[in-house]
C-alpha cells in the first residue's frame, strides 16, 4: 500500500477540503491511504477521515506561535515521514511552503504543491510571501499541480507550467450526489418554507471574495420586483458581521436567511431556483459544478471565472461585474419568468473532466507509480 501525506483540511467544509474528501472517497484505500497533516483544532471531515481509515495530525498554526510550528513540524517529520510515500499540499497560496521543505529534507520522494486559486486573498504581507516563494518553489516541490489554468498562472512559471511534471487535477465530484430530484425538491422546500418562492443561494465562505455585499445588494433590487422570493447565503467567515448589518440597513432581514455551514448543500440546492455567485476572482469554483450537476440557474461574473467551469451553457449565465446590481438583478427576473424544467445531468457531467470516479483513478495511477 502506498501512503499520501496531505495537507490541506481545515475547520471550514469549503471547497479544497470537499475536492480533497472527494478524492479520498473514491480512491481504492485498498492501495492507496491518505493521512492528514493539519494546523487547526478543528478539522472538518474528522469522523469521516477517521472511519476511511485515515489518521489526523496536528501542529500549531505558523501564524499562532512561529517556534512552536517549527518544532513541531520538523519532530512530525523526523518521526514520521518515512511512512510517506508522497506529501500532497493543497494551498491557495504560496506564503507558506515548509510543509514541503521539511518533506524534502526528511526524504519524502513525491512532493506536490497544488493550486487552488488564482489571486491573493489574504493579507498584504503573505502576498509578498506568496510572490517570494513563487520563485523557489522548484527548490521543494517536485509535482505541480492545479485546479485551473488561472491558478497556475499565479502559482507557477512558464517553465514549470510547460513541463512534464505539471498537471490540471479537475474539481471533480459524485455526480448522483447533486442529481435533480423534483420529489426531493418539493419536500426540502416545504420543510425550508420555501414553496412558491423565488429561492436564490450563495454558497462559499463569507469573505469579501466572494462578494456577498454585491449578492445582497442584487438580491435587494430583485425583492422590488419579486417580493416573494428568499436569498440562503450557506457558510461562514470574517465578512458576516458586514453583511447581516448590510441585511438590516435594506431591512429584509426577513427575507435573507444566514444558514451557515452545513452538510446538506446537495439538498439546498434542489431547493433553490438560482446560483448567485459573483466571486472577484476564482481558481476553479466546486459550487458551479455542484449546481449544475443540480441543474440550477447560475449567474456568475464573467472574466473572473474560468470557463471550463461551464458544462451545460443553456444553464450559466456570464455577466460582468461593471454592471449594476440593477442589471443583475433584472437578467435573473427575466429569466425566473421562463419555465424551464430541471433535470438530470449526470450524461452531462459524466463525459466532463468533473466526474469523480473518472478523475480519482488518474490520481490514483500516479501515486501507485
Amino acid at each position: 500500500m502506498k501512503k499520501v501525506l496531505v495537507f490541506g483540511m481545515t475547520e471550514n467544509p469549503g471547497g479544497v477540503e470537499s475536492v480533497i474528501m472527494n478524492y479520498y472517497r473514491n480512491i481504492d484505500r485498498n492501495k492507496i491511504q491518505f493521512d492528514f497533516l493539519c494546523n487547526t483544532e478543528i478539522v472538518a471531515y474528522s469522523d469521516e477521515i477517521e472511519k476511511l481509515g485515515g489518521k489526523i495530525y496536528k501542529v500549531t498554526a505558523r501564524s499562532k506561535n512561529r517556534n512552536k510550528f517549527y518544532h513541531e513540524l520538523d519532530s512530525f517529520f523526523r518521526k514520521h515521514s518515512k511512512e510517506y510515500d508522497a506529501i500532497w499540499v493543497n494551498v491557495c497560496s504560496l506564503a507558506n511552503i515548509d510543509y514541503l521543505k521539511y518533506a524534502k529534507k526528511y526524504n519524502i520522494k513525491k512532493r506536490i504543491i497544488h493550486a487552488h486559486n488564482s489571486q491573493n486573498m489574504d493579507s498584504f504581507l503573505r502576498g509578498i510571501l506568496h510572490r517570494f516563494n513563487r520563485l523557489i518553489i522548484s527548490k521543494y516541490a517536485t509535482d505541480y499541480w492545479t485546479c485551473s489554468d488561472e491558478a497556475s498562472k499565479w502559482f507557477y512559471n512558464k517553465k514549470i507550467i510547460n513541463s512534464n511534471k505539471y498537471k490540471i487535477v479537475y474539481n471533480a465530484i459524485d455526480t448522483k450526489k447533486y442529481q435533480f430530484d423534483d420529489n426531493k425538491r418539493k419536500k426540502i422546500r416545504k420543510k425550508l418554507d420555501l414553496e412558491d418562492k423565488l429561492v436564490i443561494t450563495n454558497i462559499g465562505r463569507l469573505h469579501f471574495q466572494k462578494n456577498q455585499e454585491f449578492v445582497i445588494k442584487i438580491f435587494n433590487e430583485i425583492l422590488k420586483e419579486n417580493k416573494e422570493s428568499i436569498l440562503l447565503l450557506i457558510g461562514d467567515g470574517p465578512d458576516r458581521k458586514k453583511l447581516t448589518d448590510l441585511v438590516k440597513i435594506f431591512k429584509i432581514e426577513k427575507k435573507v436567511k444566514f444558514l451557515g455551514i452545513r452538510k446538506d448543500v446537495n439538498d439546498v440546492m434542489q431547493a433553490a431556483d438560482v446560483l448567485l455567485f459573483p466571486s472577484l476572482f476564482e481558481g476553479l469554483p466546486l459550487v458551479m459544478i455542484e449546481a449544475q450537476a443540480a441543474d440550477l440557474l447560475i449567474y456568475a461574473s464573467k472574466n473572473k471565472i474560468d470557463e471550463k467551469v461551464i458544462i451545460n451553457k443553456d444553464r450559466v449565465n456570464l455577466i460582468s461585474l461593471e454592471e449594476s446590481d440593477k442589471y443583475w438583478a433584472s437578467q435573473i427576473i427575466n429569466k425566473s419568468k421562463e419555465r424551464y424544467k430541471r433535470k438530470s445531468n449526470n450524461k452531462l457531467l459524466a463525459n466532463s473532466n468533473f466526474d469523480i470516479k473518472t478523475e480519482a483513478r488518474k490520481i490514483q495511477t500516479f501515486f501507485e507509480k
